[in-house]
């Protein structure tokens, strides 16, 4: 029996419709859109550190309020270690868990340093030591467990992968 030509086209996907899909430009657009986003990110970010520095300049003026030069102080370094997070994320496409771990311990930190330990109630400084203790495990964890899996480091093999790729595009052949 023959079948119209019109109903094999329907039956059958297009051959240019799935090459479409399963090619790498599409992935690669997005990176690239992902990219730009993170470095307008990284621009932004840069632009209000420069303000957050002359705002710690001017809070030096007398009269000095301490409490105040120091959350400005640690609040700059929050944002230079969130700046480090998106320069990694750009050069490696992944999230540096250290870091991540870092900014949120010193976040925790300013907020103690700045309210003040004796004005916070002791239910909130308990979940606040608690919190501490598992960013200083997760630390821990992230650096000693590595080496108990036969020195396999992810990060470091995602990173090692990402750079292969990267060196494939700009050779112009495929991973």
């Amino acid at each position: 029996m023959l079948i119209p030509e019109t109903l094999t086209n329907k039956t059958q996907p297009s051959t240019a419709n799935t090459n479409w899909l399963n090619s790498g430009r599409i992935i690669r657009i997005l990176e690239t859109v992902q990219d730009l986003i993170i470095i307008s990110l990284c621009i932004g970010l840069f632009s209000f550190m420069a303000m957050e520095v002359r705002e710690l300049f001017l809070s030096l003026l007398p009269p000095l309020d301490f409490p105040r030069v120091t959350a400005d102080i640690l609040f700059l370094l929050i944002l230079v270690e969130l700046f480090r997070l998106l320069i990694i994320y750009l050069q490696e496409h992944r999230v540096s868990i250290g870091v991540a771990v870092e900014v949120s311990i010193v976040s925790v930190l300013r907020e103690i340093i700045v309210h003040g330990i004796l004005e916070t109630p002791w239910s909130q400084v308990l979940a606040t030591c608690s919190f501490l203790l598992v960013l200083g495990a997760l630390l821990i964890i992230r650096v000693w467990l590595p080496p108990t899996f036969d020195g396999i480091d992810p990060e470091q093999r995602i990173s090692e992968r990402h750079r292969r790729r990267q060196q494939a595009h700009a050779n112009g052949s495929k991973p």
